[in-house]
C-alpha cells in the first residue's frame, strides 16, 4: 500500500475523532443502550480514532494504530448497527446510507489490515 493511502487514512480517523469532543450529543444518540458509560465511551472512541491516526503515520508504530483502527471499527459497529434500526428520520435515501454503512465498515476494516 503507499504513503498516500497510509496519509489519507489518518487524516480521516483523525479528523473523524475530533467530533466527539465538540459534538457529543450527536454520538451519544446513536449509543446502544447496553453500553455503560455512554458520554466517556463517545470520547473514548474519538480519543483512540485520533491517537491511532497519529500512531499511523509513524513507522515505528503503524502497526499499532492499524490495529487500533480495526479494533475501534470492530467496537463501533453495534452502534452503527443501533443507528440503522432506531432511526426515527424514516428517509429513504439515510436508511440507503445506513444500510451502505455497514459493508462499507468492513471495507475499512481491511483498508487498515493493509498497514499492519
Amino acid at each position: 500500500m503507499d504513503s498516500n493511502s497510509l496519509y489519507m487514512m489518518a487524516g480521516m480517523y483523525i479528523l473523524a475523532g475530533i467530533p466527539h469532543f465538540w459534538k457529543p450529543k450527536a454520538y451519544l444518540k446513536i449509543m446502544p443502550p447496553y453500553i455503560p458509560y455512554p458520554l466517556t465511551m463517545v470520547y473514548l472512541s474519538g480519543a483512540l480514532e485520533i491517537i491511532f491516526g497519529i500512531l499511523l503515520v509513524l513507522p515505528e508504530t503503524q502497526s499499532i494504530g492499524a490495529w487500533g483502527i480495526i479494533i475501534v471499527l470492530v467496537g463501533v459497529f453495534p452502534a452503527n448497527v443501533h443507528m440503522l434500526f432506531t432511526d426515527k428520520r424514516k428517509r429513504l435515501y439515510f436508511t440507503i446510507l445506513l444500510w451502505l454503512r455497514l459493508p462499507v465498515q468492513g471495507w475499512l476494516v481491511y483498508w487498515a489490515w493493509l498497514f499492519t
